[in-house]
């Protein structure tokens, strides 16, 4: 059995052999959490890219350039006319091949994916496995500071992929829509020592944690993915809506529904950090819903 999606991502000798390609794109999107006193912080992974990375990858700013900073939430989905100026920025056209990695966690990819998906982008796939298995394969790597001519870039959004924090409440009267959480048991049940201001999840959702999702840092075969997302109703549900601690965890959830041909899925963009902001609106501690 395959993914039923299976171009959503591509395994390191398959980029190997496209990196000659003048019409492919290779974005470092690496972005590392560090734990704060409430949630954690990000620290951008250009460092980490200067010290070694894909031939030909140039580094993608999620912290700043990807995001609407003017929010007060880490990370928020830009303006769709901002967010396609700034992949023409880094020089991505709605023509190229894109393919993201992180040198840190998956859901660092997954979440330079889903905005790429939301601009409408038709040609873009996820290195399964990141730097890390590049690195484990033995395949080269280089210090070369990489930057593309700039593009215009026309996005045609999908604005149906994500959602905010209206519509969230709106699903907890909906039993047709499955809300998840995708953050570890602790946080969700509110016993961890993160949280987010307020302990808890949302009340009615459930929890699938993004790293059951993978293995060994690459998504899960498909036979496993489909019983899990199976297991936890997510395939019947005529929804799907992913949620995390801002909006990039949620991503390998929602990115998993796709890979098995789940498409009524969407991540809600401001997540538990905007969720919590709101005193009047309510958390469930525990493992139940």
């Amino acid at each position: 059995m395959e993914y039923v999606h299976p171009e959503l991502l591509i395994s390191p000798e398959a980029l190997e052999n496209a990196l000659d390609d003048p019409e492919l794109r290779v974005l470092d999107t690496t972005v590392f959490l560090k734990p704060a006193a409430t949630g954690y912080r990000a620290e951008s992974g250009l460092e980490k890219y200067s010290e070694g990375h894909i031939p030909g990858a140039t580094f993608v700013d999620l912290i700043k350039k990807f995001s609407d900073t003017s929010s007060g939430l880490g990370f928020t989905l830009p303006g769709t006319a901002e967010l396609a100026d700034a992949f023409g920025d880094i020089g991505v056209s709605k023509e190229h091949r894109v393919v993201v990695y992180s040198s840190g966690h998956m859901m660092w990819a997954t979440r330079a994916w889903w905005l790429l998906h939301y601009c409408g982008h038709t040609k873009v796939a996820v290195l399964n496995g990141g730097l890390e298995r590049w690195r484990g394969e033995e395949r080269p790597l280089t210090q070369d500071v990489i930057s593309y001519p700039s593009q215009s870039y026309e996005a045609t959004p999908r604005t149906s992929i994500f959602v905010g924090l209206e519509e969230v409440c709106r699903a907890q009267m909906q039993p047709g829509t499955r809300t998840v959480n995708a953050l570890s048991p602790a946080v969700y049940a509110g016993t961890g020592d993160q949280h987010y201001g307020r302990r808890g999840h949302i009340p009615g959702s459930i929890n699938l944690h993004y790293d059951d999702l993978l293995e060994d840092g690459n998504f899960r075969g498909p036979v496993q993915l489909r019983e899990i997302l199976t297991k936890y109703g997510l395939l019947d549900a005529p929804k799907v809506i992913t949620y995390c601690g801002g909006g990039i965890s949620a991503t390998i959830d929602a990115f998993a529904c796709l890979l098995i041909g789940k498409h009524e899925v969407a991540v809600y963009d401001g997540s538990m950090s905007e969720w919590v902001r709101d005193e009047s609106l309510p958390l469930t501690t525990g493992q139940a819903p």
